[in-house]
């Protein structure tokens, strides 16, 4: 018997940096065990090359990635979800639309990179505070006997990765 494929939608409004990081890190990171997605409420069309660049520098494959609207993982013919996860404060507050199979749901803030001010060498240096953060949470992730942990248990594990200091 293989061992169950979890899919994970991460949300971001502009689906520009790290929801995009998100997926890249995870699709490496879970070996074969998850399958990541990301999508935004309003994307902007465009991957920020910079997101690209912290995904390719820390070893994770890019190639692929595209910014997409969540409306793409609403549908019934859409991959079913089994963890749908925010990592912006925007998407985390607004109205999502009905996710098929009532996944598992978590917010994970993180500070958005694609608003750093500052030298681009500065910029770059938050884009990669940020791609560390996000890859810090996702390696807890990865931790949690997922298979093993009753639904609300794991539900406070992944509320608990999202408050864990970064």
């Amino acid at each position: 018997m293989s061992e169950k494929i979890y899919t994970v939608l991460f949300l971001c409004t502009g689906n520009s940096a790290r929801s995009i990081m998100a997926e890249a890190m995870l699709n490496a990171m879970g070996k074969g065990r998850f399958k990541a997605y990301s999508a935004g409420s309003h994307p902007g069309g465009v991957v920020n090359p910079m997101a690209i660049e912290q995904v390719t520098h820390f070893g994770f494959d890019a190639s692929g990635l595209r910014s997409k609207n969540w409306d793409e993982f609403a549908t019934a013919e859409a991959p079913h979800m089994d963890f749908v996860i925010t990592v912006c404060d925007k998407a985390a507050g607004e109205v999502c639309p009905f996710w098929p199979g009532q996944p598992m749901t978590a917010h994970w803030g993180f500070q958005d990179p694609a608003e750093a001010q500052g030298s681009e060498e500065e910029i770059r240096q938050t884009f990669a505070r940020i791609c560390r953060e996000i890859k810090t949470r996702l390696d807890i992730f990865l931790s949690l006997p997922i298979n093993k942990l009753e639904k609300l248990a794991l539900q406070r594990e992944l509320d608990q990765i999202g408050a864990t200091k970064v």
